[in-house]
């Protein structure tokens, strides 16, 4: 036995199996099955927790994941701890160690208490009015203070070394939750051949039914009906059951997160498997079986340890085979207590009494309960309660016609249940888009209008007569493997014997005949909000329900406000005299439930939380002495230094030896993408700026590309290789935003097209030949290709051999000399490029690096997206106007440079700039004005986008973006500088061969 909490008999746990853990250093028994609430229940432990604001005394409310009070801490060493687990969803195993949170320094004698004293000056939305004065305060006092007391449990200070996954998968039916409506409807939807996915949230399926003692299905009792259930499911091979499995967030076309908890059960996990797995799902039809939670009661004094949920308290009993307490007080407006009540009093709790908030209570379960002997009490109400660190006294009132509250009396107890009824779990159905309507009977919002492929089906629509929700389920199981394209399932209906507890209910705050301005019920447990929290908030004029959520934080808390929604919609209601409707409601964001980092980050850690890409030549680069830098994902050659060389000096010589003789570049980095098609042209001309129909195969243009606002998004050489096949280069990281905006285009506007994309980036490896002697280089190694300059002019693409291995050969340089650009296979990257590396050591070639192709393409005013552009530069703009094809009838951004303002001629426009004294070199990002006398603040006319020591032309050179740029030329500007001002002159921004003689050639 694990307890005196513990029952004879009965519940789904083995009591054969003992298991040890511990809780706040103190060593407890709990047996297998139990979570960690219902163990430490079943050892008389109530106080779990502290609260967030005033350090009140908590205990366990709920026994699922609604539970706002039993946040703990778990992990026996900071490598495995976790914060933040709610004790109720927690199983317990041998060895597991749990602490309590918001506490200091122990869970008894929590020093944080003392803000209770100070309670009437931290008043809903205090931070907002205090913390002003004086005004050097905040960093020094008020900030590390609030820092220090603000968050719940203690992050872990070593590295997690657990593993998480991340699989996809695809179904005919997704059916979230495992409990009666969701078995009939896994049932029905299987019984087509539809592939189904079911998932619970819980270690066990079967929900309301695995604490149902009374009920019988199809002759079965509940508990054997769903075992059959299971058993049926299991054994079909489209079915796949997923227990401890959180369907956590809804996102567009029927794509779900589900959580999967793999090894947190176990004492000691196989070290193959993850902690957790993340499902990322594509169901066809998703069936909502999420059910509902039970609404708490607000009064006074309603958050003392040992005041639960009645339901939750049943479910202790009925499967843990634990009772909460000795005697039980209800409170409630339902007849769902009722029941909990009866089933409580024969797992031996006395029931002290039944406050019924409800004039004239009756119906099946009231009779049973008073033939119990039970005292039931009609228009009563708790008007407070008493206890330190439990509950042990309750004080009962009895309410008249207009609310007003009478004599009262104390009855003592150990345990207050409360119901308010039940809230149907409409939250992936609101993440779904789905349009949620409120039930005035219910007092509930029910799921209305559906944006995707989804049905609802059994509580979570405001259905709660058992046999209505199993036919319930069927029907939706039925309709969404029809909807999926199977059919052939029989009607059927279950045979029940269940009485309904009906849907009765209560929101808002109860009668309690005390001043609301001082009077402390609470609303929101974790976050310490309370009824005179929000009629504040009313009273400062707040009316919209999210404002109101933001000023008290009611809902804000790691809950969501699972219990707390729906009484503070009354409360507001009822204070402002609007409908429910009209207080609107609050929105419901993934996750469900709180998930860890793991599961997001995945593989993604260590190494491959930054996944480093490298070329095939990056070996020999590094055999080379090659110092590295990282663009986008890449790893890339920055220069290669030779002994006794700087930066400096080395990209100094890469550039004379560039210009001189011949240099070698590995430009395997950029994106590349393969469009082809009849309509390949026709995207080509709606995607770039420049016509594409006439280009002849055989030859490459420039082309830029716009965002739909007008502005430079990406730029690249594009060769067309046949009518229907073009091959597109991109900047280094714009490779897949490219793409997906290629994607996105022909998926949604123009599905007309007949043409497909390939991402071939890491298909090709490219090695750039840049220099005067590169065709002396090259011409011996290449097959099928005449290089010469009549046959193969500049911007032209062939295809061939080079070294027996097929190319894709450009003419192009972005260097401002004769260049070729290599493209072979990658997995002959390396082989080309030492072949072609042998074959110009008679040349003198040099490998060159990032930041010499960075001063060579600066020289010839060649501008790299991302740092000549911004965001806001058009192509006129940064002076690539020639590439806007005037007859090119449309393009993306083409009516957003139409705009006046994009042709403005005050606009930033690029120019290059010239130090007057030569050897200064600017600063890139540095601002660029007018009148260096000019008093601060300055009017700033752009900034330098590029700077770079041109070895060619012995002295510094410059891009910028300056305002009105071309308009400045021969005018002088200055760049203030700490040391102060540098003169500067505007110029053209091409500095070397402005003709383009060296290309020609």
């Amino acid at each position: 036995m694990s307890g005196r909490f513990r029952t004879p008999s009965g519940g789904r746990v083995d009591r054969d199996k003992p298991v040890r853990f511990s809780f706040d250093g103190k060593s407890y028994q709990g047996i297998a099955g139990d979570t960690l609430a219902s163990a430490l229940l079943a050892n008389g432990v109530h106080l779990v927790g502290r609260s967030f604001k005033y350090h009140r005394p908590r205990g366990i409310v709920t026994a699922g994941s609604d539970e706002p009070n039993a946040l703990v801490g778990v992990g026996g060493d900071d490598a495995h701890y976790t914060p933040n687990m709610r004790a109720t969803q927690i199983e317990i195993y041998e060895g597991l160690v749990a602490e309590s949170q918001n506490r200091w320094p122990s869970l008894n004698f929590d020093v944080g208490a003392i803000s209770e004293v100070f309670a009437p000056f931290l008043s809903a939305g205090f931070y907002y009015k205090t913390f002003m004065w004086p005004p050097a305060a905040w960093k020094k006092i008020y900030e590390p203070l609030i820092r220090r007391a603000a968050g719940l449990g203690r992050a872990p200070s070593k590295p997690d070394t657990d593993r998480y996954t991340q699989v996809y998968a695809h179904c005919d039916v997704l059916v979230i939750g495992a409990g009666p409506a969701g078995l009939a409807a896994a049932l029905a939807a299987s019984a087509t051949g539809a592939k189904v996915l079911l998932c619970d949230e819980q270690a066990e399926m079967g929900g309301s039914l695995l604490s149902e003692k009374a009920a019988m299905i199809d002759g079965l009792s509940a508990s054997d009906w769903t075992a059959r259930a299971l058993a049926a499911l299991a054994a079909r091979a489209n079915v796949m059951l997923m227990p401890r499995t959180t369907a956590f967030g809804w996102y567009p076309h029927n794509f779900l997160g589900l959580c999967e908890r793999v090894t947190d059960h176990l004492a000691r996990a196989d070290p193959k498997l993850p902690r957790e797995r993340l499902w990322q799902v594509r169901a066809k039809e998703v069936v909502l079986a999420t059910g509902a939670l039970e609404r708490p009661l607000v009064f006074p004094d309603n958050d003392r340890p040992g005041i639960m949920m009645a339901e939750a308290a049943r479910i202790y009993a009925n499967r843990f085979g634990v009772v909460p307490g000795e005697t039980a007080v209800i409170f409630t407006a339902c007849d769902s207590a009722y029941r909990a009540a009866l089933d409580l009093k024969a797992a031996g709790v006395a029931v002290a009494a039944i406050a019924d908030l409800r004039a004239a209570p009756g119906g099946v379960w009231v009779d049973r309960a008073r033939a119990a002997g039970m005292e039931v009490r009609e228009a009563t109400v708790v008007t407070g309660t008493s206890g330190r660190l439990r509950i042990d006294s309750v004080i009962l009132g009895k309410f008249g016609t207009h609310g007003r509250v009478g004599s009262s009396v104390a009855i003592a107890c150990d345990l207050l249940l409360m119901s308010g009824g039940f809230t149907p779990t409409v939250h992936l159905f609101s993440q779904s888009r789905g349009k949620l309507v409120y039930d005035e009977a219910l007092q509930a919002f029910l799921p209305g209008t559906s944006v995707e492929r989804e049905r609802s089906v059994g509580a979570c629509c405001g259905i709660f007569d058992l046999e209505a929700v199993l036919n319930d389920g069927t029907v939706g199981g039925r309709g969404a493997a029809r909807a999926a394209g199977f059919a052939g399932a029989a009607n059927r209906a279950f045979a029940v014997d269940s009485d309904s507890v009906g849907s009765d209910g209560f929101i808002g705050v109860t009668p309690h005949g005390g001043d609301p301005s001082r009077t402390r019920a609470w609303i929101d447990f974790q976050n310490d909000v309370t009824e005179k929290d929000v009629r504040l908030s009313i009273r400062e004029g707040f009316r919209s329900i999210e404002h109101v959520k933001r000023y008290t934080t009611t809902g804000m808390a790691t809950d969501q406000g699972k219990t707390s929604n729906m009484n503070v919609l009354g409360l507001v209601s009822e204070t402002l005299e609007i409908p429910v409707t009209q207080v609107g409601l609050t929105t419901f964001r993934p996750p469900y439930t709180p998930m860890t980092f793991g599961i997001f980050a995945g593989q993604s850690r260590g190494d491959l939380f930054d996944p480093l890409r490298k070329t095939p030549v990056h070996e020999w680069a590094a055999a080379q002495g090659a110092v590295f830098e990282d663009v986008g994902l890449w790893r890339r050659a920055h220069y290669f230094p030779k002994p006794g060389e700087d930066m400096h000096a080395a990209v100094v010589r890469e550039c004379k030896a560039t210009r001189q003789a011949v240099g070698i570049f590995d430009a395997t980095t950029l994106g590349k993408i393969e469009v082809v098609g009849k309509d390949a042209a026709e995207l080509m001309n709606r995607i770039y700026t420049n016509a594409w129909t006439g280009l002849e195969p055989g030859r490459l243009r420039y082309g830029v590309m716009l965002r739909e606002d007008g502005f430079v998004m990406d730029d690249g050489v594009v060769g067309r290789l046949a009518p229907d096949r073009f091959h597109i280069t991109t900047t280094t990281g714009g490779a897949s935003r490219v793409l997906a905006m290629m994607e996105d285009y022909i998926q949604t506007e123009w599905p007309d097209l007949d043409v497909w994309l390939t991402s071939t980036t890491e298909e090709w490896a490219v090695i750039a030949v840049q220099g005067p002697l590169s065709r002396k280089v090259l011409e011996p190694l290449v097959e099928g290709i005449d290089l010469s300059r009549e046959a193969m002019p500049h911007m032209s693409v062939r295809e061939g051999n080079i070294c027996g291995v097929p190319t894709r050969l450009f003419r192009v340089s972005f260097t401002g000399e004769l260049g070729f650009e290599v493209n072979v296979p990658a997995g002959y990257g390396r082989a080309v490029w030492e072949a072609i590396f042998a074959a110009g050591q008679a040349y003198g070639i040099t490998p060159y690096g990032t930041e010499t192709m960075h001063v060579l393409r600066a020289e010839k005013g060649y501008i790299i997206v991302g740092q000549e552009t911004d965001g806001t530069v058009t192509p006129y703009d940064c002076g690539l106007g020639w590439a806007v094809g005037k007859a090119n009838k449309d393009f993306v951004g083409k009516r957003s440079l139409a705009r006046p303002a994009m042709m403005a001629s005050d606009r930033k426009q690029l120019v290059g700039l010239l130090t007057v004294d030569p050897k200064v070199v600017l600063e890139v990002g540095a601002q660029v004005v007018a009148d260096p006398n000019q008093p601060i603040p300055m009017t700033m006319l752009g900034n330098v986008t590029s700077s770079y020591w041109s070895a060619t032309l012995d002295r510094s050179i410059a891009l910028a973006l300056v305002r009105g740029g071309r308009a400045r030329i021969g005018t002088r500007l200055s760049v203030p500088m700490p040391d102060g001002p540098i003169a500067v002159e505007p110029v053209e921004p091409i500095f070397y061969d402005p003709k383009g003689a060296r290309l020609d050639v």
